[in-house]
């Protein structure tokens, strides 16, 4: 059946494969498609200058895909994702590091090296010396979830 059907669209089966791709590009955001959808074009444009070629088999075509779409994914990633742009808000996403230098007070002693305070509307866990409770703190660096504070 699989034979049937490349036999029968010749190699505008490619093309077709490649130009359902890019659509699909379009309604599925990612840019990940696209890649995929190239290779299968120029697989497609091989395809219409080595039709007749004995070599040039569905096999070798489906294997010549696969290898083409995996390096242009490779190279797509590699032309896209090399963009490391510097931020304007490098911590944007690091909330427990925006809190760096920020002072609190305890709202749980810490006891064992563990206590809790209060910054904005969250609780946060905290790590540092012993102290009772409303101890005011200075939030040195940040680990995971849990702030390491000193006494001021």
């Amino acid at each position: 059946m699989l034979e049937s059907i490349f036999v029968e669209l010749g190699p505008w089966n490619w093309i077709v494969l490649g130009f359902a791709l890019l659509a699909l590009e379009i309604l599925v955001p990612g840019v990940f498609l696209l890649w995929i959808g190239i290779a299968a074009l120029i697989i497609g444009a091989n395809s219409l200058l080595m039709w007749d070629a004995a070599f040039w088999t569905w096999q070798v075509q489906v294997i010549s895909f696969l290898a083409l779409a995996l390096v242009s994914a490779y190279v797509g990633n590699r032309v896209m994702g090399g963009r490391n742009t510097v931020s304007d808000q490098p911590l944007l996403n690091l909330r427990a590091e925006q809190l760096i230098g920020r002072t609190a007070t305890l709202t749980e002693p810490i006891r064992e090296g563990r206590g809790r305070i209060q910054l904005g509307d969250t609780l946060w866990r905290v790590s540092g010396p012993d102290l009772p409770p409303g101890t005011r703190v200075r939030v040195k660096a940040a680990s995971d979830s849990e702030l390491i504070v000193e006494a001021i």
